[in-house]
């Protein structure tokens, strides 16, 4: 019997052992691989599970901060395998990284990457940061920082579903709510680690307060995505009417490779039709609200957007393709176009390029049926 005990003991020590030496590229591997994983299962950002899955994680890296500070002095060795503390440190290397790649996805289904890259780039290095200092995450500071981008970023999705309102509003409310979260986090931690806690305090404050302004200016300088709204689906067409099954048949332009190289693609206007630009905008149940078709026309000659036309459009939050609707316009100038859709404070949601090219005869076109 003590053999065996003896054997599964070395057994053990074997595998932490390897895990340590190989430790780098399993993480790496890991992480891309949870962040493709999280890209093709994570579905709707107001649904239970996956909001589940967030707090599920946040709660872990919370616990796990807690515990590597609280063994600080006596297991403060994150590079051996044989210690609690190493084995604490990856899982709360792990959990940051489930929650960030979460992130990076809901955020980048809600955003233009041209309007709302700032702060997709602030998730990017988040992300990066969680792998490339990894040694940084038994350092207090560091932990508290991407614990609170991590809070913060979930409320401002969160309390929109909850609240089933969005506006300036809702994201004080949730700021509000993050700090409230912060500050009691921050007196658990205190208790379990006073002294280092007592040392960084002034330090971990203006972190938490500067990771504070940053966003609310990215939100207030309409850099943040507009999430929980995100564009599903959009697209320019020659005529658009709806069938008796209530679904969109439209005609379109058939799209070659082309439509991967171009970012404004020729649409070949014919006489006395007009352009319909199509949206389907995905918002929660019960969160109805007002979204803005914002057609723009670039000067040929100051090479400078010029607002034409601005229609407000009404959607109903529930229907999982998002809601459709549309604007049109007639006689647009020749040249370049794109319709922004915006919130109603101006958040960009997506954008809708395309060229206008007159022509003499109505071009071919291909009926769709957009449900």
């Amino acid at each position: 019997m003590e053999n065996q005990e003896i054997k599964k003991l070395s057994r053990i020590s074997r595998v932490k052992n390897w895990y340590g030496k190989y430790e780098r590229p399993i993480s790496s591997l890991s992480l891309i691989g949870g962040f493709v994983f999280d890209a093709l299962t994570l579905r709707r950002v107001d649904l239970f599970w996956e909001n589940f899955w967030v707090v599920a994680h946040l709660v872990i890296v919370g616990s796990c901060i807690i515990l590597v500070n609280a063994l600080e002095k006596t297991e403060g060795d994150e590079a051996n395998p044989s210690k609690t503390h190493f084995w604490l440190v990856n899982i709360l290397q792990f959990f940051f990284g489930g929650i960030l790649s979460t992130y990076l996805v809901f955020y980048f289904r809600s955003s233009d990457i041209a309007a709302s890259w700032p702060f997709l780039l602030l998730l990017a290095i988040s992300f990066w940061a969680n792998e490339a200092l990894k040694r940084h995450f038994v350092r207090l500071i560091f932990q508290i920082s991407l614990f609170y981008l991590s809070v913060f970023s979930f409320t401002i999705f969160l309390l929109p579903v909850i609240t089933h309102q969005i506006g300036d509003g809702t994201f004080l409310l949730s700021g509000a709510v993050s700090v409230i979260v912060i500050a009691l986090f921050l007196l658990i931690l205190s208790w379990v680690s006073k002294k280092e806690f007592q040392q960084n305090k002034e330090t971990l404050y203006a972190c938490i307060g500067g990771i504070f302004i940053i966003v609310n200016a990215m939100y207030f300088g309409n850099v943040l995505p507009p999430i929980p709204l995100s564009l599903k689906d959009a697209g320019v067409y020659h005529s658009l009417k709806r069938n008796s099954a209530g679904n969109y048949v439209v005609q379109a332009e058939p799209e070659g490779w082309q439509k991967f190289v171009t970012l404004y693609p020729d649409y070949h206007k014919g006489p006395g039709e007009p352009v319909f630009v199509y949206s389907a905008i995905f918002s929660p149940p019960q969160l109805d609200t007002i979204i803005v078709h914002e057609w723009q026309y670039k000067d040929p000659i100051t090479k400078e957007w010029r607002v034409v036309s601005r229609f407000n459009l009404k959607i109903v939050g529930g229907r999982d393709g998002g809601f459709r609707t549309f604007s049109e316009k007639f006689n647009p100038a020749a040249g370049q176009w794109r319709v922004n859709v915006l919130t109603t404070r101006g958040q960009v949601i997506g954008r809708i390029r395309f060229n206008v090219v007159y022509v003499d005869e109505k071009p071919v076109t291909i009926e769709q049926v957009n449900d």
